[in-house]
């Protein structure tokens, strides 16, 4: 007799382990069909969904979904739980805590308390069982605040990731998108850039213009270069002006070993980034993205939902404290996420899981070309993460990245979630923003009518330097 199993009518659906019960419970994704672990059926998801709700929460304590003995990242789950934080929760089932997340008694101090004892299969365990609105009353609950020079995720604020990625690393094309993107007010949570060439020299050249740049205008923000962390580990040995570390994870060692990555090198860079003693209102130094099917793309999943893979991915980041963290929900492809309903489902989930475990939860809200998706879908995802209480969204110069090619969320998109939301930057930046006379003083948040002078002049310069370039030519 299986140890899991539901009836419906006649049938009795059984599930032969933690691991296939989860991915059976999954709402429909197309990773899961992919890897051959999801419901043959609707029934079958029902079934497998009553038999999760029932499912007491010791249950993930007792049984891995990935072996303790070959996975690092189950032995920190494991051996990093806090039993005092999870004592409130102890005595319920899956279908007990999605009750009690959705009541008044688990308020912002409760969640906050609760966080490091929730395992990332308890926080994807109970999210299979959630409707749309229950992730989002959630998810808008959890609080998590982070500091380097700024504050990040305060009540009723959205910070941005100014992403002014250039297709061969022109400093001239750089530099524009930087200006264009400030002056929508984007770039609190970070300018940070995807190196064309990714080489350790590079790095250093991309890293020094940034620091220079925000130096010189003396923006209250950070930096960051996505390149391997051994790049960033060597530029920082070199003496670069390193801000923040960034680095792809996942929720299997064998995973994040096919990013040439393991728990000892990110605790190594960790470290290092400390060392510099760079941020001004805290020490919160690492940058870290994930994204659905991950582990299933690299043949990193052990069998296990790329869900609840997803969901262990947060594990390694809450144990470096990270400033900031976002699933780039549609990047990989509809081999993974299919169409915008499932894109859109998968990034609410990820925001709800990250959250619930402690952690400061951006989201690229994107999708590639090939996807059964479109800028509508994204516009949803957008207004539903931006009232769920996400810590900060992607601007790229008209949504379109032309270095890695997706679609994404632009300067005015972040510009329009916080005019309907009601939300503002993250307040250091904001009163930047006000003293440079990018944006009106007020309670709305309002472009001024005037282009600021240092800005002029700086869009001046990047003009001349193009005609030049173009006269040489």
């Amino acid at each position: 007799m299986n140890k899991f199993s539901h009836t419906i009518g006649p049938r009795t659906y059984g599930f032969r382990d933690l691991k296939d019960l989860m991915a059976k419970a999954t709402p429909p994704r197309s990773g899961d069909y992919l890897a051959g672990v999801a419901a043959g059926s609707a029934e079958e998801r029902v079934a497998a969904q009553m038999t999760l709700a029932a499912l007491p929460l010791t249950t993930f304590l007792q049984e891995a979904v990935v072996p303790y003995e070959s996975d690092e990242v189950t032995r920190l789950i494991i051996d990093g739980h806090d039993a005092r934080a999870f004592a409130p929760v102890r005595h319920m089932t899956v279908g007990d805590f999605r009750n009690w997340l959705l009541s008044d008694d688990a308020n912002e101090a409760a969640l906050a308390a609760l966080a490091p004892g929730v395992t990332p299969e308890m926080a994807a365990a109970v999210s299979k069982i959630m409707r749309v609105q229950d992730l989002i009353l959630v998810g808008k609950k959890c609080r998590v605040v982070t500091r380097f020079r700024n504050t990040i995720g305060l009540p009723d604020r959205l910070a941005t990731r100014l992403q002014p990625n250039h297709p061969t690393d022109d400093a001239t094309g750089i530099a524009a998108s930087m200006v264009d993107g400030l002056l929508y007010g984007a770039g609190d949570a970070v300018i940070g850039i995807n190196p064309a060439t990714d080489n350790v020299p590079q790095v250093m050249r991309i890293v020094q213009m940034l620091d220079e740049v925000i130096r010189r205008y003396e923006i209250p923000t950070q930096s960051c270069v996505l390149t391997h962390v051994t790049n960033t580990l060597a530029a920082i040995e070199r003496g670069a002006p390193v801000d923040l570390v960034f680095q792809s994870i996942a929720g299997t060692e064998a995973a994040n070993r096919s990013f040439g990555i393991d728990l000892a090198l990110l605790g190594e860079a960790q470290a290092a980034a400390l060392s510099l003693g760079r941020g001004t209102v805290g020490n919160n130094v690492m940058y870290f993205e994930t994204g659905q099917g991950s582990a299933l793309s690299a043949n990193a999943h052990h069998g296990v939902d790329q869900q609840t893979c997803e969901a262990r991915a947060y594990a390694v980041a809450r144990r470096f404290q990270p400033l900031l963290i976002n699933t780039v929900v549609g990047f990989i492809g509809p081999e993974y996420l299919y169409d915008g309903k499932q894109i859109v489902r998968a990034g609410l989930e990820d925001h709800f899981c990250g959250k619930l475990m402690g952690l400061p939860m951006g989201c690229d809200v994107c999708y590639t070309n090939h996807a059964e998706a479109d800028q509508n879908d994204m516009d949803v995802l957008l207004t539903l993460l931006g009232t769920a209480g996400c810590n900060f969204v992607m601007g790229i110069p008209g949504s379109d990245d032309i270095m890695l090619n997706y679609q994404t969320t632009s300067f005015h998109d972040a510009l329009y979630a916080r005019r309907v939301l009601g939300l503002k930057p993250a307040p250091e930046f904001e009163e930047w923003l006000q003293k440079m006379a990018i944006f009106r003083t007020g309670e709305r948040v309002e472009l001024a009518d005037d282009l600021p002078a240092p800005f002029a002049h700086a869009l001046l310069r990047i003009a001349s330097s193009g005609e030049s370039r173009a006269s040489a030519s």
